[in-house]
Formats: structure tokens, C-alpha cells, sequence
């Protein structure tokens, strides 16, 4: 099977992309800048953003995976959504047989923030011409260059006390990024995959200020919590620029989400895709020992 990974570069998809390739895949990674793509698989140019571009590079291959989204953006909501709408009516056009993506954790009950919210909307809209979409929702995942992960890694590394607003006792349900990739892989050809959206979460489920002093125990460090209740998610995304690389605007729209309980309702993936998840400590661990490979490497 010809396959097409949108947003190769990012976090998941230079992860995909080998794991693809291992699995007896002909892979393509779409890009912007395919020159100068170094993702270990052949690249084709595509941009979600400029819809004109997405009828060649989606041409010829059966199935393809969507991990594109532009939290980094003010306008993210509508960038995301036309994004998604075009891919879906080239994914239509081109004869694509399935479109994998990864969503986001969260109870559809909830009053879900904003970037939840649109995560909920690419999903619908993916799915708007026709081709059968598999949905993989996941919260919080742990691996070296993951923005969330590196927030929790980042405050713990910078403030031996941290002054906490009211988000850091929701509860999430963290997942190493291997076991989402074992998870994207498995479903791709299931054929009772197809049309259906899967919670994907580790074995525990967890308090943010929990998981931050895991990751403190286990690198040896000092982490004191003191609750602030009045901390507004303003102030806490301007807080979290300061101390973190993570830019105001991704760090706002991730606060918003961090108020919403993201965990798995239903696990029915298990079945389709049997194998057990790595606990939070070895996933930190791994995450942990990548970063410090890269430091090293430089």
C-alpha cells in the first residue's frame, strides 16, 4: 500500500514515517520543502494550506495520515478547518481508500476549549467527501520534542518552585509516543477501522501537578507545588512563555485545553491493536534519554 504522511516533520509524524517503512509500507512524506526532507522516506510537495498544491501530492497513493494543525496561530480554529476541508476533498478526489488521524482526548459532553474543539471539527470535516477516516483521540503524550510533554519537562526543570493555578489538578491520561505510534500503525488496514474514532491512553491516569513531580523524583530534583486558585489562564499561558520556549499563543491554547479531563471512555482499541502501554515513568525515561542523546549529538 502506497501511503502519504501529512505533517511528516512534526513530532509524530518523523516517528511515523520509519515505523511505516519497517512495516512493509511505501511511504511519502508530504512537505513543503521536499529538497530538503530528511525523514528517512521518499517526500512529496504539499501544502494543507494552499489547497491547488494537494491534487498531485495526493495522486497515486491509497491511504494517508493526517497529524497537521496550527496552534501556533490566533486564527488556529479557521486555518485548521479550511486546512482539513481541502485535504478531504483532494484525499476524495485523488481515490484514497483511508485518511488515519490524531486527535484529541475529551469528553464530548464537556464544555471543551478551543483546541479541543477544533480537533472535534477536523475529524467531521476529514471525513465531509466521503473517505473513511480512523480517528485515534490521544491527551498528554511523552517524547522528546512533544510541546506538552515539553512543558511538564521545562517547569520542572526551571522552577524549584512553582506557583500552580487550579488546571494542575485535572486529570489526563498520558501515552508514550511509541505506543501511539504502534497505534497509528495497527489500524491503518483494519478493515472495522474505518470510520470509527478510538480513545488512545497509557495504563494510569493522572493529576497534572502528579505527573510533573514524577518526572522531579525521577531525575533527582526538588519540586514544591503551591496552589494559586485565582490564576487565570491568561496570566498562566504569559507565566508558562516566561519560564517554557513554547510560545504565548500554543501555550494559551494548551492551558484552555487543560482545564477539560482528557481520559480514555472507552478502550476498545485494545482489542483491535493488543499490546500493553508503557507506564508514565519508562515513557519519561525514554523521553529523558532521547533529549540527552540530542544534547550530546550536538
Amino acid at each position: 500500500m502506497k501511503v502519504l504522511v501529512a505533517g511528516a516533520s512534526g513530532f509524530v509524524g518523523r516517528r511515523l514515517c520509519p515505523a511505516l517503512i519497517a512495516a512493509g509500507y511505501d511511504v511519502q512524506a508530504m512537505t513543503r520543502r521536499p529538497a530538503s526532507y530528511e525523514g528517512g522516506s521518499a517526500a512529496v510537495y504539499g501544502d494543507v494550506h494552499d489547497p491547488q498544491t494537494l491534487k498531485d501530492a495526493l495522486t497515486g497513493f491509497q491511504a494517508a495520515y493526517y497529524l497537521v494543525h496550527s496552534l501556533d496561530s490566533a486564527d488556529f480554529e479557521r486555518k485548521d478547518a479550511d486546512a482539513a476541508s481541502a485535504f478531504a476533498e483532494a484525499a476524495a478526489a485523488a481515490g484514497l481508500q483511508r485518511i488515519v488521524y490524531l486527535g484529541g482526548l475529551g469528553d464530548d459532553d464537556d464544555d471543551l476549549s478551543a483546541h479541543l474543539r477544533s480537533r472535534r471539527g477536523v475529524e467531521q470535516l476529514l471525513g465531509s467527501t466521503g473517505v473513511p477516516v480512523t480517528t485515534l483521540r490521544a491527551g498528554i503524550i511523552v517524547g522528546h520534542g512533544g510541546i506538552s510533554w515539553e512543558l511538564t519537562r521545562q517547569l520542572v526543570a526551571h522552577l524549584p518552585a512553582m506557583i500552580t493555578p487550579r488546571w494542575v489538578r485535572t486529570r489526563t491520561q498520558p501515552i508514550a509516543i511509541d505506543d501511539v505510534v504502534r497505534y497509528l500503525v495497527g489500524v491503518l488496514e483494519l478493515p472495522e477501522a474505518a470510520d470509527h474514532a478510538y480513545d488512545i491512553g497509557g495504563p494510569e491516569v493522572l493529576e497534572y501537578v502528579t505527573m510533573m513531580r514524577r518526572v522531579a523524583k525521577i531525575q533527582g530534583r526538588k519540586f514544591l507545588v503551591m496552589p494559586v486558585p485565582l490564576l487565570t489562564p491568561q496570566l498562566s499561558s504569559l507565566w508558562l512563555s516566561l519560564v517554557t520556549d513554547v510560545d504565548t499563543q500554543t501555550a494559551r491554547a494548551l492551558v484552555d485545553s487543560m482545564t477539560n479531563e482528557v481520559v480514555v471512555k472507552n478502550g476498545s482499541i485494545r482489542a483491535l491493536v493488543p499490546f500493553d502501554p508503557m507506564g508514565y515513568d519508562e515513557a519519561v525515561r525514554q523521553a529523558l534519554a532521547e533529549r540527552e542523546r540530542e544534547v550530546r549529538g550536538k
